[in-house]
C-alpha cells in the first residue's frame, strides 16, 4: 500500500505536463493509480478475510515510536471499493466531460484547467486510501488534512467567481476546524491507551473522563467531515464544484472519511454514552433536516448535496449505535450509498453538459429522449429510495431489522427515509418528467465516455442486490467486531417481517409527501438555518479578530513584553498550581561565590530602573550580564560563560556607538510613576519573581542526572576520546551547535567592527 500511495503522488507530478501535451488524456493516466490500487486491494481480499490483514510500517522517527504504519482490513477493503473504484470511474467521466475551452463556460476547461484538476484529484486519491488504510493516529490525521486541503482547493477551482472563493473557504474552515479537534482527542486518546496504533486503541480501549472527553473531540471531527446538524452547510455550498468533483468528494469520497471514522472507532467506544448519544441525535437530526430542505430544491445538485447530508446521518446512526446487525448494514448501505449517489451526480453533470441546466422547473421530455440512459439512472434513485429489488432495499432493510428494539430511534428512521423516497421522486420525475407547460428539452443522447460511468455503479447496485454473497464476507469481516446475538444474512427476501412492512410504509408514505409536501416547506425560520449560524460565528470571531489586534498589536514593545510575560506566567502558572506538591529542600546556595555574584546581579537589576542617563543604564546591564556570565562559570559551564562574555562585550560597544547619536538622558525631569507604569512595573516584576521561582522548584526537582547527561559521560571516553565531558559536548556532540555559535560570535563581531570603522571615517571626513 506504501507503493501504491507514492505512485499516486507521483503520477500527479507528471500530470502537468501530460495536460500540456495531451489535454483530456491527463484524466485517463490520472485513472491508472485508483485502478491499480483496487485491483491490488481485491488481490488481497483472501488473506484479509482470513483474519491476517497485511500490514506495512515505515519507521521515520524511532526514537520518539513515530512509524507510518498502514493496515488492511475488512473495512478498509470496503473503503477501497468506492474510494478507487468509483475514483477511476470518476475520473474517465471527466475525460468525456470536460472541453478544452473557455474555462468559464459550463463543463468547459482550458489547458491549466485540466492539469490542475486531474493533478487535485489524484493527491485526493492517493491521500483518501492512505486514510482508509492508516494504522497510526498521526498519519490518518495527516491523511486526513491533505484531503481537506484538496478540497479546498477543488471546491475553489480557480478562484474566479466569489460564491467558488466563499464555498471554498467555508469547507476548509469548517472541515480544518473539526480536523484539529479531531487531533486533539487522537492524541488524548493515544496517551491514555499507551499506544498509538489504532488497531490496538480498538482491541483494548481505555477508560476514564479523559477519554470520555477524547471521544467527543474525536466525533467533532468526524461530525464536521461527513457534514452533519449544525456542521451540514459547507456540503451544499460545496456544489459550486464540477460535477465529477462533487460526485468524487461529496458523494463516494471525502464526506464518507467522517462515517469512516465513526466505523473504525465504533467497536472500542460505542457503549459510551458520550459517544452514541450525539452520533444519535445528530444523525436523526440531520437525516430529516437533510431531507426536509432537498425537497425546497429545484437545482439537481443541491437537490443531491441535501440528499447526501441526509442520507450521511442515517449512516451514522447505523455506525454509532455499536451493534451487530446495525454494522452489517451500516456497511451494506456505506458501499450502496457510493454507488448510487455518484451515478446520480454524474448523471446530473451529463443533463448540465447536454440540456444546458439543471433546474428541474425548466427540464421537461428527458426521459422519452434518453430512455437507455434514464433507466440506468432510475436503477440508482430507486435503491436511493430503498426500493426492491437493489442493494438499498438490501441495507435498510437490515437497518430496520437492527433497531427494532429501539421504537423512537426507528420511527425517525422511518420518516427519514420516506423523506428520501419523496426527494428520490423529486429527482427523477424532475429530471426525466414530462411537464406541461415546460417546452421539451431538445438534446443528443449522452455518449459512452458519459453514460458507462453512469451505468456502472447503478448496475452494481442491481447485481449486488442479487449476489450480496459478493461482498457480505467484507461486511460481515467488519461486523465480526460485535458480539452476535443472532446471525444476520444479507438478502432481498427474508420473509414476511416486520422490516419488510416497514419498507412498504416507507414507500407509500414517501410517495405521499411527495405528492402533498413538495415545495411546501418554507416554514422553516430563518433562525435556524444552520448557513446563517455559521456566518454570525465567523462575523464575531472576525471582531473578536480585530479587537484583539487592535489592543495587542498597538506598535508599542512594552505591551508586546507584557502580553508576552503575562501569558508566560498565567499558562504554566495555573498548571503549577494545579499540581502543587509540597516543596522540595532547597539550599540557598552551592558555592560562596554564587552569594556576592548574586547580589551584584540584584543591585545592577535595581540600578537599570533608576538610571535616568543612556550609557549608565547600558554599562549597569553591562554588569547583569557579566555578573550572569561569572555565574554560569562558577557553575561548570566554561563555554556558556565565554559565549555570555563575548555577546555582551560585543553588546556593549554596539550600544555605545549607537548612545553617541541620541541625546544622554532618558528624560529631564523624574516624572512620578502613572498608572500604566505601575501596572508595567509589576507585571516585569510578577514575571520576574514566577520564572525565578520556577527555575529554583526545576532544579531542585531533578531526580539524579538527566538521561542526556549520562549518555554524555559514558560515551564520552569511548566515541570522543576525551575525558573531560564538557570539552567533549563542544567539540564532538554538539560541534553543529558550537560551529552555530561561532558563526553568530563572528558576525556580531564584524558588526561591531563595520560601526567602529564607520566611524572613525566619519571623524576623519570630518576633520578635512
Amino acid at each position: 500500500m506504501l507503493v501504491l500511495i507514492a505512485v499516486h503522488f507521483l503520477v500527479a507530478a507528471l500530470l502537468p505536463a501530460v495536460a500540456a501535451r495531451w489535454g483530456k488524456a491527463a484524466f485517463v493516466l490520472a485513472a491508472l493509480p485508483p485502478a491499480a490500487a483496487l485491483v491490488t486491494a481485491l488481490s488481497w481480499s483472501a488473506t484479509v478475510l482470513n483474519g491476517s490483514p497485511p500490514t506495512e510500517t515505515l519507521t521515520w522517527a524511532p526514537t520518539i515510536g513515530l512509524d507510518l504504519t498502514l493496515r488492511l482490513d475488512p473495512l478498509s477493503l470496503l473503503m477501497i471499493v468506492l474510494v478507487s473504484g468509483v475514483g477511476a470511474l470518476v475520473f474517465l467521466y471527466y475525460a468525456a466531460y470536460t472541453s478544452p475551452e473557455d474555462p468559464l463556460a459550463g463543463s468547459s476547461m482550458d489547458t491549466a484547467g485540466i492539469a490542475r484538476s486531474s493533478t487535485l484529484l489524484v493527491i485526493f486519491a492517493g491521500s483518501m486510501l492512505g486514510l482508509v488504510t492508516a494504522d497510526d493516529v498521526f498519519s490518518l490525521y495527516v491523511f486526513w488534512e491533505f484531503t481537506t486541503i484538496c478540497s479546498f482547493l477543488l471546491v475553489g477551482g480557480a478562484g474566479l467567481t466569489k460564491a467558488a472563493r466563499r464555498s471554498a473557504t467555508q469547507a476548509l474552515l469548517v472541515t480544518g476546524f473539526g480536523g484539529l479537534t479531531m487531533l486533539l482527542g487522537l492524541i488524548l486518546l493515544g496517551t491514555a491507551a499507551g499506544t498509538f496504533r489504532i488497531s490496538a486503541i480498538v482491541a483494548y480501549p481505555p477508560s476514564g473522563a479523559v477519554v470520555e472527553v477524547a471521544v467527543v473531540l474525536l466525533l467533532v471531527g468526524a461530525l464536521t467531515k461527513s457534514a452533519q446538524v449544525p456542521f451540514h452547510p459547507w456540503l451544499p455550498a460545496a456544489m459550486v464544484a464540477p460535477t465529477p468533483v462533487s460526485a468524487y468528494l461529496h458523494a463516494a469520497a471525502m464526506v464518507k472519511a467522517g462515517v469512516y471514522l465513526v466505523a473504525r472507532f465504533a467497536p472500542g467506544f460505542a457503549e459510551l454514552p458520550a459517544w452514541w448519544i450525539p452520533l444519535v441525535v445528530l444523525g436523526l437530526w440531520t437525516m430529516v433536516l437533510g431531507g426536509i430542505r432537498a425537497l425546497r430544491e429545484h437545482d439537481l445538485k443541491k437537490l443531491l448535496a441535501f440528499g447526501t447530508v441526509s442520507q450521511l446521518g442515517f449512516l451514522i446512526v447505523l455506525l454509532g449505535v455499536g451493534e451487530h446487525v446495525a454494522a452489517v448494514a451500516g456497511a451494506t448501505m456505506v458501499l450502496a450509498h457510493g454507488l448510487f449517489k455518484s451515478a446520480l451526480f454524474l448523471a446530473v453533470g451529463v443533463i448540465d453538459k447536454l440540456a444546458g441546466t439543471r433546474d428541474i422547473r425548466e427540464l421537461s421530455g428527458l426521459g422519452g429522449r434518453w430512455p437507455v440512459f434514464t433507466g440506468f439512472v432510475v436503477l440508482a434513485a430507486a435503491s436511493m429510495a430503498g426500493a426492491p429489488p437493489l442493494l438499498g432495499f438490501v441495507g435498510k432493510e437490515a437497518a430496520f431489522e437492527a433497531l427494532q428494539a429501539e421504537p423512537v430511534v426507528l420511527v425517525v428512521l422511518v420518516l427519514g427515509s420516506a423523506l428520501t423516497v419523496a426527494y428520490s421522486l423529486r429527482f427523477l420525475i424532475g429530471a426525466f418528467g414530462t411537464k406541461p407547460g415546460v417546452s421539451l428539452v431538445d438534446s443528443v443522447r449522452p455518449g459512452a465516455g458519459l453514460a458507462a460511468p453512469v451505468a456502472i455503479p447503478a448496475l452494481a447496485g442491481l447485481v449486488l442486490a442479487f449476489a450480496p454473497g459478493i461482498v457480505e464476507p467484507v461486511i460481515a469481516g467488519y461486523a465480526s467486531a460485535y458480539p452476535v446475538a443472532e446471525p444476520y444474512g444479507l438478502a432481498l427476501w427474508h420473509g414476511f417481517t416486520l422490516p419488510l412492512l416497514l419498507s412498504a410504509v416507507v414507500l407509500g408514505g414517501g410517495w405521499l409527501v411527495y405528492r402533498f409536501a413538495t415545495g411546501r416547506s418554507e416554514w422553516l425560520p430563518e433562525a435556524v438555518h444552520a448557513q446563517t449560524g455559521y456566518d454570525r460565528v465567523v462575523m464575531a470571531l472576525d471582531g473578536l479578530a480585530r479587537g484583539v489586534t487592535g489592543r495587542l498589536q498597538a506598535g508599542s514593545v512594552p505591551v508586546y513584553l507584557g502580553v508576552i510575560l503575562v501569558v508566560a506566567v498565567v499558562v504554566p502558572g495555573a498548571g503549577l498550581l494545579a499540581g502543587l506538591a509540597p516543596l522540595p529542600r532547597m539550599q540557598w546556595f552551592d558555592s560562596w561565590m554564587q552569594v556576592p555574584l548574586a547580589i551584584a546581579v540584584l543591585v545592577a537589576a535595581g540600578l537599570v530602573v533608576l538610571a535616568r542617563r543612556r550609557l549608565t543604564a547600558v554599562l549597569v546591564t553591562g554588569v547583569i550580564g557579566y555578573g550572569i556570565g561569572a555565574l554560569f562559570l562558577v557553575d561548570g559551564g566554561p563555554d556558556l560563560a565565554l559565549a555570555q562574555f563575548l555577546v555582551e562585550s560585543l553588546t556593549l560597544v554596539v550600544f555605545v556607538f549607537v548612545l553617541r547619536r541620541m541625546p544622554p538622558r532618558f528624560s529631564e525631569d523624574r516624572r512620578p510613576l502613572s498608572e500604566g507604569r505601575w501596572v508595567k512595573a509589576v507585571v516585569a516584576c510578577v514575571a520576574g519573581t514566577f520564572v525565578a521561582v520556577l527555575a529554583v522548584l526545576f532544579s531542585a526537582n531533578r531526580d539524579g542526572l538527566p538521561e542526556a547527561s549520562v549518555e554524555y559521560i559514558q560515551r564520552a571516553q569511548e566515541d570522543a576520546g576525551a575525558s573531560n565531558v564538557v570539552n567533549a559536548i563542544i567539540v564532538d556532540f554538539r560541534a553543529f551547535d558550537t560551529v552555530g555559535e561561532i558563526a553568530v560570535l563572528a558576525v556580531a563581531a564584524t558588526g561591531a567592527a563595520s560601526l567602529i570603522l564607520a566611524s572613525h571615517r566619519a571623524r576623519r571626513k570630518a576633520e578635512r
